[in-house]
This record gives C-alpha cells, sequence and structure tokens, in this order.
C-alpha cells in the first residue's frame, strides 16, 4: 500500500527532474547545444547516459523476475556488450566523430547514398516511438499496481515531466538527468538486496547456499540447438543486439559524439560497460535474494504472484515508508532514461536528416523551433500512443513489436560493417541484400506467428537476417561494384 512517505519521495523526484529542466532550458541557444550540449560533456558523465539509457523500467523489474522464475540464463545475453565495447573503441567512435557529424546515419549517406539513410532513419524514428509508447505504458502498468494511482493519471504525469525536461532542455538535459536517475536506480537495486540479506538469518551465504541448491545461476544449456535458448544462441543474440546498437543506435551515436574529445568517448564507453555487466548481474541476483527470501520466510500472498509482481510486494511489504518511495522513484527513473534519450533522438533524425537534408536554406534558429516543436509533438505522441496500447490485448503488444521490427529493424548491423569494412560493397548490391534479407525477417515472423514453420527459435531472427543481407551484399559486389569516393569512410581508406 502507497504511504505519505512514500508519495513525498516520489513527489519529490518528479519535481527535481522538472526543475532540471527548466534550468537547462536557458543554455540551447543553437541547434548544437539542444542536441549535443555543444559536444562539452565529460566522459563520466556520458558514460552514466548510457548506462542508465540501457536500463529501462522493464529491466528493472524483469531481471530480477527471469532469475526469480528461473535463472541466469538471460545474463548470456549480456556478455555480448563486451564485443560491441572492443567494436566501438576501435572503430565505431572515430567514425562518429569524423567531420562533426550529428546524425548516425548522415555516414549512410557518404557511403551509399541517400536511399539507405533515409531507409534507416525512417525506420529509427518509427521502432524508437512504438519504444516510447511501449516503455511509458509497461512502467505505468506495475506503478498503478504498486500505487494505486490510476493508469492514465501516471502515464500523463510521467509522459508530461519527461517531455517537459527533454523539450525545453536539451541534450544536456538528457545526460544530466540521466546521471541522476541512473545513480537512483542502481542505489534502489543495491538497497533491495542488501536488506533481504540483511533479514536472512544466514545473511549473503545463505542466499547463495539455496540460490545453488535450486540452480539459480545457471546460465542455461550448453548445446547449440536451432530451437531453443541454449548459452550459445543466448550470447550470439547479445553480441548481435549490442554490436546494432554500438554501430547505428543515434542514442548511442549521439553521446559518441556528445562528449568532448574521442578520448572522453572512448572513456564513457568504457566506464559504461565495466558498470553494465555488473549492474545486470546485480538485478538477476536481486531476483536471487527474492527467491532466497521466500523460500524462507513463506508468504501465501506471493505464491499467488506473477514473478514480476514479487519485487512490487517486496517493497511495500518490508520496507519502511519514504524507502518503498524512493525504490519506487528508481523504477520511474529506468523508464524515464530512456524515455528522454529517444525523444531527443527523433528530434535530432527528424531535424538533421530530414528538415536540414531536404530544406535547403533554413536558418539554425528555424531548425532550433522545429526540433523542439518535433520534441513536443513526440511527448504527445509517446502519452497518446501508450493511452493506445492498453486498449490492445497485451498478447498483441508483443506480436506488433515483432512486426514492426521485422519491417523495419533488420539488417542494420550489416549495413554499417559493410560500409565500415569494405570498399567493393555499394548501394546497388547493399539494396538488393536488404530486401532479400527483410523477406527472410517476414517468414521468420509468419513463424514465430505459427503461420508456417521455420527450423529456427525466434531469438535467431537477428542473427540470420543480419547474415543472410551479409552473405548476398558482399558476392553481389562484384557484380554491382561500388563507384563512390570512400576516403575516409571505411577502415581501409581513413585518411
Amino acid at each position: 500500500m502507497f504511504r505519505l512517505g512514500d508519495l513525498l519521495a516520489l513527489v519529490l523526484y518528479f519535481v527535481a527532474m522538472a526543475l532540471m529542466g527548466v534550468y537547462f532550458a536557458r543554455k540551447n541557444k543553437s541547434t548544437e547545444d539542444y542536441f549535443l550540449g555543444n559536444r562539452s560533456f565529460p566522459g563520466w558523465a556520458v558514460g552514466l547516459s548510457m548506462l542508465g539509457t540501457s536500463i529501462s523500467s522493464v529491466t528493472f523489474l524483469a531481471l530480477p523476475a527471469a532469475a526469480y522464475a528461473l535463472d541466469f540464463r538471460q545474463f548470456a545475453q549480456s556478455l555480448g556488450i563486451l564485443a560491441a565495447a572492443a567494436m566501438a573503441y576501435y572503430f565505431f567512435i572515430p567514425f562518429f566523430r569524423r567531420g562533426r557529424m550529428t546524425s548516425a546515419f548522415e555516414y549512410l549517406e557518404a557511403r551509399y547514398g541517400s536511399g539507405v539513410r533515409c531507409y534507416a532513419a525512417v525506420s529509427f524514428i518509427i521502432l524508437q516511438f512504438v519504444r516510447l509508447a511501449t516503455i511509458l505504458y509497461l512502467i505505468a502498468l506495475p506503478m498503478a499496481e504498486m500505487t494505486g494511482f490510476p493508469l492514465f493519471a501516471i502515464i500523463a504525469v510521467t509522459g508530461i515531466v519527461v517531455g517537459g525536461y527533454t523539450v525545453f532542455g536539451g541534450f544536456e538535459a538528457v545526460i544530466w538527468t540521466d546521471v541522476v536517475q541512473t545513480i537512483l536506480l542502481l542505489g534502489g537495486g543495491v538497497l533491495c538486496f542488501t536488506l533481504i540479506a540483511f533479514k536472512m538469518p544466514g545473511g549473503f551465504a545463505q542466499i547463495f547456499d539455496i540460490g545453488m541448491e535450486y540452480h539459480k545461476f545457471s546460465l542455461g544449456p550448453m548445446s547449440f540447438a536451432l530451437n531453443d535458448r541454449t548459452f550459445l544462441v543466448t550470447l550470439l543474440v547479445g553480441i548481435v543486439g549490442f554490436m546494432t546498437e554500438y554501430s547505428s543506435n543515434q542514442n548511442v551515436i549521439q553521446r559518441y559524439i556528445a562528449a568532448k574529445s574521442t578520448r572522453e568517448a572512448r572513456k564513457a564507453t568504457l566506464l559504461c560497460i565495466f558498470m553494465s555487466l555488473p549492474t545486470w548481474g546485480s538485478f538477476f541476483f536481486l531476483g536471487i535474494c527474492l527467491f532466497a527470501f521466500y523460500h524462507v520466510f513463506s508468504d501465501e500472498t506471493v505464491a499467488g504472484l506473477a514473478a514480476d509482481q514479487v519485487l512490487p510486494h517486496f517493497i511495500f511489504a518490508e520496507l519502511p515508508p519514504f524507502v518503498a518511495g524512493g525504490i519506487v522513484a528508481a523504477c520511474f527513473a529506468a523508464a524515464m532514461s530512456s524515455l528522454s534519450s529517444s525523444i531527443n533522438s527523433i528530434a535530432t533524425i527528424g531535424t538533421v536528416d530530414f528538415y536540414k537534408r531536404f530544406g535547403k536554406g533554413k536558418t539554425d534558429s528555424e531548425a532550433l523551433r522545429f526540433a523542439k516543436a518535433v520534441s513536443l509533438l513526440v511527448s504527445a505522441g509517446m502519452i497518446g500512443g501508450a493511452v493506445g496500447i492498453h486498449y490492445i490485448p497485451k498478447e498483441s503488444i508483443n506480436d506488433m513489436t515483432i512486426i514492426l521490427a521485422s519491417l523495419f529493424g533488420g539488417g542494420l548491423l550489416s549495413i554499417y560493417l559493410l560500409g565500415f569494412f569494405t570498399r567493393r560493397v555499394g548501394n546497388g548490391a547493399l539494396l538488393t541484400g536488404l530486401v532479400i534479407a527483410l523477406c527472410f525477417n517476414v517468414l521468420m515472423m509468419l513463424s514465430s506467428f505459427g503461420v508456417i514453420r521455420m527450423p529456427f527459435h525466434s531469438y535467431w531472427t537477428s542473427i540470420l537476417v543480419n547474415g543472410i543481407l551479409a552473405l548476398i551484399a558482399w558476392p553481389l559486389s562484384w557484380l554491382l561494384p561500388n563507384r563512390r569516393n570512400l576516403d575516409g569512410l571505411t577502415v581501409w581508406t581513413q585518411r
């Protein structure tokens, strides 16, 4: 039950976020300020922002639930970030920082042409908009159950606050609110499993003993079966997913570019990586702590709860007022850091890749007004989208996400890697490979719905789609070779 002290903690958090937006609003005099904070951020702040953006509210609640119900197997996916970090450190960061780019997709036009750039930019905007509405709805749903507040009120207040500080404060507000939110969500997670250990008769040792007895630390089967979520399959999914994030996601690329130097951008990436694995591991461990706690202190209420409802129950049943409210604020922080990043990145892409790209002669002040208008519209659309999702059957939300990812999210990793590491692959070969890869992506989507049968688990989708694109585009490049000037655009032609 939500108490007065809990409400006070939550109100203080929302007010603090709103005030940060007001403070940074006065600093936005140009699009350079609004999109990148004048490229002046220290590496530690960018690194914490990258970490906060990667941890959504779904992560805050879902990772403990996964370990509570099953084991550590989903943690294998997190290990893929190590490969992505190495590639980002040596290759991606220098590429994106050359020529003072603002958008991740400016590179694609220089490398392939405007068609590929527009495809990637439109795909990003569509998927990010769906992500915004989904994250806002998925944080509002458990928060409504935890606090007793109306669902639509939570959607509206959260959307207005995060939209407000993002619209007015720009990227500088995004970065510094991310820093605060990251510290809060990390503190919330650590506080929960520390309190559990304190309450356990045998402390942390007893938690580990119970976890080992019930195989909670297992990383899953070690086979290479194509139709199961084995350790190796989950690891490959993680590698492809994180490589895609660190090579083509505007939310990440914008942070590379906003750091005040290449050295600081690399420092930010390393900080994010070295904090990400312990952070994700701690949230999985929190699930094991909850399992051990209720194994020792049986609770009939918990026996009837779904796995993702156990942590909220613990928060209000075991934590004192204000402290529990602080944990709820941490859940909101996890969501809001992701939401603000997506709102600002959509405004950046809309302005740089479309408004400035096709609207020649626009002044910077006109572009700044356009960017703020886009941020405002996206924020309103996010709130409306979250409300709309409420009326979609829950099982259809995942289906909708799969469909859109199949149509718009396929092959981006291969597009960038072929651009970075080959000289022969050009626009014609790439687009041919992309069309065929997306057709295969749709087949995998139909298989996941049971319309047809494919011999692969749906986890293989991103791996196979990127592989097919590369395996078609590379040989085809001998018939349709690149004709563009590639100076400074590949690892072989860097100046």
